[in-house]
């Protein structure tokens, strides 16, 4: 069986389920793009520990991890079964690879798990795990990282890594919607796009100094580490497809890739 591509998507705002946009419409495309998962594998920009961590709960309760949204938002739940055969499979290849890895049992799913799932695959019927980021680690950690989980694609487990290709919520424009995105957005995106499809490692791991507004577009490394567990476990070599792009919000890239 041909192993599955690792997918990296942009979730966007919490109400990305409830807007008339691109980014919604490609994500109830993404199941049709791909084989089905016997399970996948969530890296969201929502989960930051201080180590790898994996959930192992069985039944993950939906977390509604914002506020001051519209009231709709707070009704939705994803009630897809947890996948601890998962969670205890990725903590194995981690731990053979010497990273120190927690299993943590009481974890549910944040909105970067549940919003692109909620959109991708809405009948809840493919077991869910989810594994943590540490930003302070920075962008070489977690392409390590991913790398060690690449052989769960040849198990059939779909690793996906949710956050945000460019993410300052300070330059928002909350009134606007659907566009092309700002200049100094739109730079950042490019070259994000082009160093993925390049498969540079040593470029991707050192963006914070090569990225053109590299600040700018990341106060904070949280949202853009998913990119790069899923970029590593493409597996070494691999090379970045943009399989989707558009702009919300005027500077909120909502770009996603499939490596491997």
């Amino acid at each position: 069986m041909k192993p599955l591509p690792s997918i990296f998507v942009s979730h966007g705002a919490p109400t990305l389920p409830l807007d008339d946009v691109p980014a919604r419409e490609f994500l109830r495309g993404l199941s049709g793009m791909l084989p089905r998962p016997k399970a996948i594998l969530v890296a969201s920009a929502h989960w930051e520990t201080s180590a790898p961590a994996v959930s192992t709960a069985l039944k993950p309760e939906t977390i509604h991890d914002f506020y001051g949204f519209p009231r709709e938002l707070y009704d939705f739940r994803y009630p897809a079964s947890g996948a601890p055969e998962t969670a205890a499979r990725a903590r194995e290849l981690l731990v053979s690879a010497g990273f120190d890895t927690d299993a943590v049992a009481e974890q549910g799913l944040d909105h970067g798990a549940w919003v692109p799932l909620l959109l991708a695959w809405p009948d809840a019927d493919i077991p869910v795990a989810q594994i943590s980021i540490q930003p302070q680690f920075g962008a070489g950690h977690h392409i390590a990282l991913g790398r060690v989980l690449a052989p769960l694609r040849d198990e059939g487990i779909l690793v996906l890594g949710s956050g945000g290709a460019v993410h300052n919520l300070r330059a928002l424009d909350w009134q606007g919607g659907a566009g092309t995105g700002t200049q100094w957005a739109r730079d950042f995106d490019d070259w994000l796009a082009a160093a993925l499809s390049a498969g540079d490692d040593a470029a991707l791991a050192d963006y914070r100094n090569r990225a053109p507004n590299a600040r700018m577009a990341h106060p904070r490394d949280e949202h853009l580490m998913p990119v790069f567990v899923a970029y590593g476990a493409g597996g070494a070599g691999a090379h970045g497809t943009k399989i989707h792009s558009s702009f919300t919000h005027g500077s909120l890239s909502l770009a996603a890739y499939s490596f491997g």
